[in-house]
């Protein structure tokens, strides 16, 4: 029996145009409540169908490889979303370096395989004590000297305690680079062509790696914290390593799971990376206690590339020794 829609070529009509006249203000019905969208109707179908307000109030199914999100101005970027203080809590215990925190964020700000945002370290505090890997994001610091060395601006913190480079700002001194004590930003040597046909207006705010002559870092995925959904690097994790939330709110998630953040860091003797350099880091660690995996797991499967940076590391030489 036909739909009355294909047997109506002018309701079909309306509803095809319904889709295409979305712009931005159109709310989205999702998880996250109501969020502002668009539509690329050129995108390749997911089969996966959600429900969309149109402007003029009716609901219909869209694709939902057609939602775009957009992206927030220049200016906007820089005030932060109100009412929040984001914080990242990692659990050392649980990591056994699977790496999918650092695949999605690459793949989620279309990263070459030789930059990373996320770096999963091996670590071992003395020749005594057991190693642990130990991933490691950009900080966002409440006392970033990033922002205090850039000459520009280009460099900035927000209200919700993100730190964010403006890469139309940025000028390539490389001063910010050498002023984080974490090493945790990057320099972007080339041009990426994948971008090209990006029409979207720029925002500082946006999954994309920095402009040729320029730098960029980790940015706690602001775009995705918008419309309700986690970083990439804690909704990829397999172990549920890392938490993220509201400090205001005092709960951080991974996800699966949901605890009190003061409550968490207390019971857990949580801690913040270099804590004497007086940063005051917006990412916090639970010690490597009770560990779920033995540290040789994170070997497994790992590329010759990414295995070679931890043959200088004691438990390596260590297990050469034997």
């Amino acid at each position: 029996m036909k739909r009355e829609s294909d047997s109506n070529p002018k309701k079909s009509s309306r509803r095809d145009f319904l889709k295409k006249s979305l712009v931005a203000g159109a709310g989205v019905v999702a998880a996250g409540g109501l969020v502002e969208a668009y539509l690329d109707t050129q995108a390749a179908e997911s089969g996966e169908k959600v429900k969309v307000l149109t402007t003029d109030g009716e609901i219909v199914e869209v694709d939902k490889a057609w939602l775009r999100y957009p992206r927030v101005s220049r200016k906007e970027s820089r005030k932060g979303i109100p009412g929040r203080k984001f914080v990242m809590v990692i659990d050392l215990a649980r990591c056994k370096n699977a790496r999918a925190c650092v695949e999605k964020c690459q793949h989620g700000h279309h990263l070459p395989k030789d930059q990373e945002f996320m770096k999963v370290y091996l670590l071992q505090d003395t020749e005594y004590t057991a190693p642990y890997w130990f991933p490691k994001p950009c900080f966002h610091c409440d006392n970033p000297l990033c922002v205090s060395v850039c000459p520009v601006g280009a460099t900035y913190k927000r209200t919700d305690g993100i730190v964010l480079i403006d890469t139309q700002r940025c000028i390539g001194c490389k001063f910010c680079i050498t002023g984080c004590p974490y090493s945790t930003r990057v320099f972007a040597w080339r041009h990426y062509e994948e971008y090209d046909e990006d029409t979207q207006p720029y925002s500082p705010e946006a999954s994309s790696p920095g402009v040729e002559g320029t730098v960029s870092k980790c940015d706690f995925c602001p775009d995705l914290i918008r419309v309700g959904k986690l970083p990439y690097c804690v909704s990829a994790c397999p172990m549920g390593v890392i938490f993220f939330g509201d400090l205001d709110e005092d709960v951080v998630t991974n996800g699966a799971e949901t605890f009190q953040f003061s409550q968490l860091i207390r019971d857990r003797a949580g801690y913040r990376y270099l804590e004497v350099l007086g940063t005051r880091p917006s990412v916090y660690y639970l010690p490597p206690v009770e560990r779920q995996f033995p540290v040789n797991r994170g070997f497994d499967g790992l590329e010759e590339n990414v295995s070679k940076r931890y043959e200088n590391t004691p438990y390596v030489k260590k297990q050469r020794r034997k």
